[in-house]
């Protein structure tokens, strides 16, 4: 990296991507399974009700996505501000 401002810039992009992933993260497992789970009820995925899978297994395909989602963003970011390992 070039100067501080770069690395502040590099931070503070990295700092929203993380933010964002974690929004995400919490609407798919606490929103969707605990908060929405009422209004979820109604709508049927594999035998039982939205909410209900959410809480089993969405959320956990979420966070998976969420992995591969980051480390794609963040190998992108890398190789703009110039500190990728290729």
């Amino acid at each position: 990296m070039a100067s501080q401002q770069d690395s502040s810039a590099y931070w503070s992009k990295n700092i929203s991507i993380i933010k964002g992933c974690l929004i995400v993260w919490f609407v798919a497992s606490f929103g969707m399974a605990i908060l929405l789970r009422p209004l979820l009820s109604g709508i049927g995925v594999g035998g039982t009700d939205l909410g209900f899978w959410f809480a089993q297994q969405g959320s956990i395909i979420v966070f998976l996505i969420l992995i591969f989602f980051y480390a794609w963003r963040m190998n992108k970011l890398d190789a703009e501000y110039g500190v990728d390992e290729e």
